[in-house]
């Protein structure tokens, strides 16, 4: 039996091409290990979203040159959006790197083992219509892929540049997948795509979610993400209709600056941004609406970025991903003048994170007292006598028990303490 070691950076996309690569490798005769100090082929999947993650990569990188060292027949391979945007130039920076492999080419990943080393970039459109194994890390809960790359260009993303254009999937290879997984106990899935909204098959996708409502045995669906110049009521009607579809959206706000927002080619203002929260939150009362926030995009100004601060304060998101703004190769923000100095970037970011934090746990504070519905998916890590899971509204409970529940139970929850970023609760009985 081979053994491989892998490790992933970034988005919920590339852990599951992780989960696609290892179940594909499988079929080659390989194990998982977690040292790869064991492994016969140490495998990265890679984020080049920013720059702090290729930073990360370089560094675990550069310490596997000495595993090669003591042994010249393990394999090392690249994959993921580090691997697509370098190509030759990261063999050139690393010659001990085997494989280069880019995000449309894992579905080659077991025949490529086979050749002494090459780099793998090359687009392929047919993408969407290759079915792949998978090894997933949850009994529970699955991503599914719906579609892949992107056609936003949103000036400050290389993924389009990294992940391709736009290719949905057919219909029936979702609908048969997620069939599948339900009859192995799969309670929920996680549709997955850079914009899941944009989705082209046979269908729309609120029409798809439609479908994928119907399948019996399936619990909860989730989707990420979303963007805002696609989302229609069609789509915040699907949510409060479908009893399956969590009352949840992940919504990219990014700035609540419209001069920021042109600049960052979003194709909405915050006034738009705004009408479809309102639209939301009418459709799906209850709705959790978190968001992905930048600072201190080039030449925003303290307004621009007080603007920011405003909208948080009138939207009050359950929570938010922020993040200082980084230059990303080949995207236009990255050649824009008015760049911001490092440190204005970081007081900025820390202005909205600490806000937020109040935010989100003043919303948590709110459900005290309160019984949601929580998807077992498995013990607390930390303490073997509670259990973890989430609300439909994604927020994770931590449960004290008295007895075991197998995960994949739908459990009946009160709320007994909110905080900031978890909840605690106790199982009620259906009479309660």
């Amino acid at each position: 039996m081979k053994k491989v070691y892998i490790e992933t950076w970034g988005c919920q996309m590339n852990f599951h091409d992780s989960e696609r690569m290892l179940g594909l490798l499988k079929e080659q005769g390989y194990q998982e290990v977690d040292d790869p100090r064991e492994a016969d082929l140490i495998l990265f999947n890679t984020c080049s979203i920013r720059e702090k993650a290729e930073q990360k990569f370089f560094s675990q990188l550069g310490r596997t040159k000495h595993i090669k060292k003591r042994n010249p027949y393990v394999k090392i391979a690249v994959a993921g959006c580090i691997a697509q945007q370098r190509g030759e130039n990261l063999k050139e920076r690393a010659p001990y790197v085997d494989f280069v492999i880019g995000p449309q080419n894992i579905t080659r990943v077991g025949e490529v083992l086979e050749y002494d080393g090459g780099v793998f970039t090359e687009d392929n459109p047919r993408l969407a219509d290759i079915d792949l194994p998978a090894i997933r890390k949850s009994p529970v809960t699955a991503w599914v892929n719906i579609m892949y790359g992107c056609n936003n260009f949103c000036t400050y993303c290389i993924v389009p540049y990294t992940r391709g254009r736009e290719q949905s999937r057919p219909v029936d290879s979702i609908l048969k997948e997620i069939e599948e997984l339900t009859h192995e106990g799969y309670k929920e899935v996680t549709l997955l795509g850079q914009n899941v909204n944009s989705y082209a098959g046979e269908v729309s996708f609120p029409g798809l979610l439609r479908l994928i409502n119907e399948i019996e045995g399936l619990e909860r669906i989730r989707f990420v993400t979303s963007h805002p110049k696609d989302l229609g009521r069609e789509l915040a009607e699907a949510i409060g209709d479908l009893d399956k579809v969590c009352e949840h959206i992940h919504l990219p706000l990014q700035s609540g600056s419209d001069r920021i927002l042109r600049l960052m080619n979003r194709k909405y203002t915050y006034m738009d941004y705004l009408e479809k929260v309102r639209m939301l939150r009418e459709a799906v009362p209850g709705i959790a609406i978190t968001t992905d926030i930048i600072a201190g995009f080039p030449t925003e100004t303290e307004q621009e970025h007080k603007a920011t601060i405003r909208a948080l304060k009138e939207i009050q998101f359950d929570g938010i991903f922020a993040f200082k703004f980084s230059p990303r190769p080949m995207t236009r923000a990255a050649e824009m003048d008015g760049q911001l100095p490092e440190p204005v970037r970081a007081e900025r970011l820390k202005e909205i994170l600490s806000l937020q934090d109040e935010i989100t746990e003043k919303k948590n504070k709110a459900l005290e007292g309160t019984i949601q519905e929580v998807l077992i998916e498995g013990s607390n890590q930390s303490d073997p006598h509670k259990l973890t899971g989430r609300t439909r509204t994604n927020k994770i409970v931590n449960i004290k028990i008295d007895e075991q529940i197998p995960a994949g139970t739908l459990l009946r929850v009160k709320i007994t303490e909110a905080h900031r970023h978890s909840l605690d609760g106790v199982p009620v009985s259906s009479t309660d």
